[in-house]
């Protein structure tokens, strides 16, 4: 323990004796050894979790897709029902209306929404707290690391955190399920969110700053990047200064300016690397990672297709007369 050394001194106004304390090296006396270094934390099972949930997204993509497909003529016809049993139900029947008037890729996205909703007020209920810090935020020096990556792109704490994000998903929903399809769509956000959390990870436990992340930006941040690379030349604008517009390529050079230099300084108040993850991510995809990934699907989907439907071999998986099964619903990036 440190030592204390009584020292004596003469004043003006009289003798002041002071007690000073003298490290134990000062001291002369043995002290206790230093406190070990905190391990950094090793990221081979997030990584592993990040390759494997990837895969596995876009594995049940592609099934998803078949399984569309093939439900197409038999939700033909119940639709036919329903309209029939919707008639004379004024409310039921707006709401359905309403729903049409939506784009594929607005319904697809809706449900997102409502996750986040949900667990937005997940967050309000005290005695939810302890899990949802355990698992719906993404911190690297935490002992549950893998599943975190996953919801954590689904949990917001601040209500103004979430409505902007889910306005940047809804603003590009359109754009990006035209590009991909729905199914396709699915797998991009979600293998974006955990590729982005990877990122963070990563960055988090280079620089030492081991605190922890939640939010959907990195997984939006692929949608806008994808759609901005595609349609770099169109306009975009900002929500309350309809006036300002630009372009969606300049708005991206900005974005990932401005991320990048987050990420250099040190600044907390977003976590760029997950921002800059997804962002990244959504170049590549829509560049390269739709030929190799999504246009090789075949093996598996004949695989699927098989299994469903023993004996029935030969026939082109995915597909049926007039529908093609190579690139699934509406145009993929070329």
């Amino acid at each position: 323990s440190p030592t204390i050394v009584t020292k004596r001194t003469d004043s003006k106004k009289g003798n002041v004796t002071q007690e000073t304390n003298v490290s134990p090296s000062e001291a002369g006396a043995p002290g206790p050894p230093p406190p070990p270094r905190v391990p950094r934390p090793t990221l081979f099972k997030p990584l592993m979790f990040t390759v494997g949930f990837t895969g596995c997204s876009f594995g049940a993509a592609a099934i998803l897709q078949y399984e569309t497909l093939k439900s197409r003529v038999q939700s033909a016809k119940d639709e036919e029902e329903a309209e029939k049993l919707l008639q004379g139900s004024q409310d039921m029947t707006y709401w359905h209306d309403w729903w049409n008037q939506l784009s594929e890729g607005q319904r697809t996205v809706t449900g997102i929404i409502a996750v986040n909703a949900v667990v937005l007020c997940c967050w309000r209920i005290p005695s939810m707290q302890r899990s949802m810090i355990k698992y719906f935020t993404s911190n690297p020096a935490s002992k549950t690391r893998c599943i975190p990556m996953v919801l954590s792109s689904f949990s917001h704490y601040s209500i103004i955190h979430m409505m902007a994000n889910m306005y940047v998903l809804w603003t590009f929903s359109s754009g990006i399920v035209s590009l991909l399809g729905k199914e396709q769509f699915l797998a991009v956000y979600l293998s974006a969110g955990v590729i982005s959390t990877m990122v963070s990870y990563t960055c988090k436990t280079v620089t030492g700053r081991l605190h922890p992340s939640l939010g959907a930006s990195g997984a939006v941040m692929a949608v806008l990047a994808a759609v901005c690379t595609k349609v770099p030349e169109a306009k975009l604008g900002i929500l309350f200064l309809p006036m300002v517009t630009f372009t969606a390529g300049s708005a991206l050079k900005a974005l990932i300016a401005i991320d990048t230099a987050g990420l250099i300084v040190g600044w907390r108040l977003f976590d760029h690397a997950a921002h800059l993850g997804g962002a990244l991510f959504g170049i590549w995809y829509v560049s390269y990672g739709h030929k190799l990934i999504w246009r090789k699907r075949e093996p598996l989907v004949k695989m699927w297709h098989d299994m469903r439907s023993p004996g029935a071999g030969g026939s082109r998986p995915g597909s049926r007369p007039g529908v093609s099964g190579s690139d699934g619903p509406g145009p993929g990036p070329q």
